[in-house]
């Protein structure tokens, strides 16, 4: 084969070759693994019972994860200003919670959070209404929050506040390095201006900060959809727990595991292309 021929048959193959190792081949597999689990599921009587019986969890599994993400941004922003405050107090306090919390297994924090912070909070605030009935304006106020019970918070209110707790630790440390990421001079120019520290972390600093803390709060969101599978423990009835029960009633651990597995996967996979079509697009507006 001469020189030229070779450069040819060159020619023609590594175009192919190039193509072939470019292709998302783990997405195809993904792809593949799925068609086949849907494919199960509507052939197959032993699939469609497991899909039936778990998919009831889907409902609960999506509202504590979002209950709690929304409770978790808040307690994250509160604890991330503290941060990156100069108030020695506010900032002692909101570091010892972030080391404390992002230092212990997030399965404790729930347990934790459930059966220890959610009672000792209840006790809290029943003192603070017996306080508020000896004081006659706000007696009516005070009978009401004696009147709230351990027994009305089910596991799931339960759960939240563990998910939420554990959450915020890494939210704060999510907004502090936002806020650090700003110029210096930006809080400075706000100053200048006439702007308290309030008004310019409000009005100047952090709208810049949530654009570029965007991303990696989208894929705590994702970090908590699969975290909150944690919840099982507190029989709290989601995708997890229900999945258990439909294996210890059935004995079929294949059909079930699968189904459990496909239910988190498709939502783990449709936030995390929502998460690159907003970073996209927030690429395409700076």
């Amino acid at each position: 084969m001469t020189t030229a021929t070779k450069k040819i048959g060159e020619g023609r193959l590594l175009p192919v070759t190039s193509r072939l190792e470019k292709l998302p081949w783990w997405a195809l597999l993904i792809a593949l693994a799925a068609v086949l689990i849907v494919f199960s599921i509507l052939t197959s009587p032993v699939y469609q019972d497991a899909f039936n019986f778990i998919k009831e969890g889907i409902v609960t599994t999506i509202r504590v994860t979002v209950i709690a993400y929304g409770l978790s941004l808040i307690g994250g922003l509160i604890v991330g200003l503290g941060r990156v405050s100069k108030n020695v107090v506010f900032y002692n306090l909101a570091t010892f919670y972030v080391e404390i919390v992002r230092g212990i297994p997030m399965l404790v924090i729930i347990l934790y959070g459930a059966f220890v912070v959610v009672p000792l909070s209840l006790e809290l605030i029943n003192g603070l209404g017996n306080l508020m009935v000896r004081l006659v304006p706000l007696a009516g106020f005070g009978r009401a929050l004696q009147q709230i019970d351990i027994q009305q918070v089910d596991m799931s209110g339960r759960a939240i506040a563990g998910l939420a707790m554990g959450y915020a630790a890494f939210e704060a440390e999510v907004f502090r390095a936002g806020i650090q990421s700003i110029e210096k001079g930006q809080m400075e120019a706000a100053r200048s201006l006439g702007m308290n520290y309030i008004q310019a972390m409000r009005y100047v600093i952090l709208p810049q900060a949530l654009r570029r803390v965007l991303p990696p709060l989208g894929n705590d969101l994702i970090a908590m959809l699969k975290d909150s599978s944690l919840i099982s423990v507190l029989a709290v009835r989601d995708i997890t727990q229900l999945g258990k029960l439909y294996r210890a009633r059935s004995f079929r651990s294949f059909e079930a595991y699968n189904t459990m597995a496909f239910l988190y996967l498709s939502m783990t996979l449709s936030l995390s292309m929502l998460v690159k079509f907003l970073e996209r697009k927030m690429g395409h507006e700076r």
